[in-house]
C-alpha cells in the first residue's frame, strides 16, 4: 500500500469491481484506451483478476486508487509490462485510469508519481515508459509532469491507433527528484 496526501494506492478487493466497472463503462473514460470499447462488470472482474496475478508474477502491478478522505474508488494507477507493444520491450509502463468525476484535480499525476517512485525506489527499475494515443493531450501532460520525455511514435498493433511512447530513466528520475523541494 502507498499513500499520498490525497490518495491510498492499494491492492484490489471484491468490492472494487462495481465502481471500477462504472469507470470502465464510461465511453469518455475509455475513449483513449485501445479501440475505445467500454467494459462491462464481468470484463472488469476479469481484468482485476489479471492485474492481481501480475502482482504475484512480477512483484508489481496496478493499484486500486482510493480517495483518502472518502474511501471512494477513483480508478487505478500502477506498473505493468506493455506486452501489447512488443517494440518497446523489455519495459515497464506506468498507467492510470480514473473516473471522470476525478479528472482535472491533479489526482492522476499524484497517483502516477507514487507508482513511478515505487518502481524506481522499491523495485529498482532502470526505466519506466508510458504510452498514450496521439491526441490524448491530458495524458501527455501527466507524463511531462512525471519528468518523462517522448522517445517514439508508432502504431499500436492491437488497436491500429497511433501512440506516443514516453520514457523516464532511473538516472533522470534520481536527478530530478533531488532538484525538487520536499513537499
Amino acid at each position: 500500500m502507498l499513500e499520498t496526501p490525497r490518495l491510498v494506492l492499494r491492492r484490489w478487493r471484491e468490492d472494487d469491481v462495481a465502481p471500477m466497472a462504472a469507470v470502465n463503462a464510461d465511453p469518455e473514460v475509455m475513449r483513449w484506451i485501445r479501440d475505445g470499447s467500454v467494459l462491462d462488470e464481468q470484463q472488469t472482474r476479469g481484468r482485476i483478476r489479471a492485474w492481481e496475478s501480475e502482482w504475484e508474477s512480477q512483484g508489481f502491478g496496478l493499484f486500486a486508487v482510493e480517495i483518502r478522505s472518502t474511501g471512494e474508488l477513483a480508478g487505478f494507477t500502477g506498473l505493468s509490462v506493455p506486452g501489447f507493444l512488443p517494440e518497446v520491450l523489455p519495459a515497464v509502463e506506468v498507467g492510470w485510469r480514473l473516473g471522470r468525476s476525478h479528472w482535472g484535480q491533479g489526482l492522476a499525476t499524484e497517483a502516477a508519481a507514487a507508482a513511478v517512485r515505487f518502481g524506481f525506489e522499491e523495485r529498482g527499475l532502470e526505466r519506466i515508459v508510458s504510452i498514450a494515443q496521439v491526441g490524448n493531450d491530458a495524458s501527455e501532460r501527466i507524463m511531462a509532469k512525471l519528468g518523462m520525455h517522448p522517445v517514439r511514435e508508432t502504431v499500436n498493433p492491437t488497436g491500429g491507433r497511433r501512440v506516443r511512447v514516453f520514457e523516464l530513466s532511473s538516472e533522470r528520475y534520481a536527478t530530478t527528484t533531488r532538484r525538487r523541494p520536499p513537499s
